[in-house]
């Protein structure tokens, strides 16, 4: 059993972490332009979601009603939204960057606050229908291994998740690193880059569950 669980929780920090989604695009985009401290607030309000996520989850296999989120009015509710707010976020990612020095660009790139990349992290995973269908798929599979118990759940699932933030602010890491390294050029093209790529996330989103039923 143990074995078992620890090759599920591995897949589960690999699917998290590595995937191409809207949220990863975010993290890296941040710790290019605004460093490790900042890209750090992102990676955890994207954490928190997750954790929020699966508890919900978790509180509806325990008390058998984990099929409230196979309807698709709900998947189709949140797929709006969701679609909505990355389309959104995207847009922004369209401002010009400014052609100047270094020195002044880190002057120009006022941090954000923590709070607003906390919130940022949370709702930009949050309303992404596959990380709900994900957390719902991993929950089932694993609430039988663990007997049901709440308890046992929160356990093996916030563990999962201090190594996905521990590889979430590695990423960050990484990618501040490379910061002084990229011209404005280079800057406005990874801007363009992640604001296409969230967008595209959030049409599709929309287009798959409302206009493609």
């Amino acid at each position: 059993m143990i074995v078992s669980l620890i090759y599920q929780a591995i897949i589960i920090i690999i699917l998290l972490t590595f995937s191409f989604g809207p949220a990863f695009f975010a993290l890296i985009n941040t710790g290019i332009k605004f460093g490790y401290r900042t890209g750090s607030f992102l990676a955890m309000g994207v954490v928190l979601s997750d954790f929020f996520l699966c508890m919900l989850v978790c509180f509806l296999v325990y008390f058998g009603m984990a099929n409230l989120l196979h309807s698709s009015e709900t998947q189709t509710f949140f797929a709006i939204i969701g679609g909505i707010i990355l389309i959104v976020f995207g847009a922004f990612f369209f401002k010009k960057v400014p052609v100047k020095t270094d020195e002044a660009i880190d002057i120009e790139n006022q941090l954000p606050s923590p709070k607003l990349m906390l919130l940022k992290g949370f709702f930009l995973n949050l309303f992404n229908p596959t990380v709900w269908l994900l957390w719902l798929a991993n929950v089932t599979a694993i609430s039988k291994t663990l007997d049901y118990s709440m308890i046992k759940m929160i356990a093996f699932f916030s563990i999962i998740l201090g190594a996905v933030l521990a590889v979430e602010l590695f990423k960050v890491k990484l990618a501040g690193k490379i910061k002084h390294y990229l011209t404005p050029k280079i800057m406005t093209t990874v801007n363009y880059i992640t604001g296409s790529a969230l967008i595209i996330f959030g049409l599709i989103l929309i287009y798959n569950h409302y206009f493609n039923k």
